[in-house]
């Protein structure tokens, strides 16, 4: 049986949690009942009670894998022996 701390923190079993889908992070909500409360994972919505990241779903689409991309990204690329790396100064590597 799960218990109050000091600070007014429970830890929600975890079956609970797997139920409701509850993730680190994740926010939830406690709805008072006509017999007490029920707790539900909040879901983000906008004002309009739409998901609020619809319009960025597809905006990554990519051959590249998610690490390549992120390599991309960072500027991080492998480090082949003797090959130069461009840089945005036109500069290689052997240069500054």
């Amino acid at each position: 049986m799960p218990r109050v701390t000091t600070k007014g923190q429970v830890t929600i079993p975890k079956e609970i949690r797997e139920t409701l889908g509850i993730e680190p992070g994740d926010e939830i909500v406690f709805e008072e009942t006509d017999t007490g409360y029920t707790i539900r994972k909040h879901e983000p919505t906008t004002a309009e009670g739409g998901d609020p990241f619809e319009k960025y779903r597809g905006s990554a689409e990519s051959d590249e894998t998610m690490p390549e991309r992120m390599r991309r990204l960072r500027r991080e690329y492998p480090r082949d022996g003797g090959t130069e790396r461009d840089d945005d100064d036109g500069e290689s590597e052997g240069d500054a």
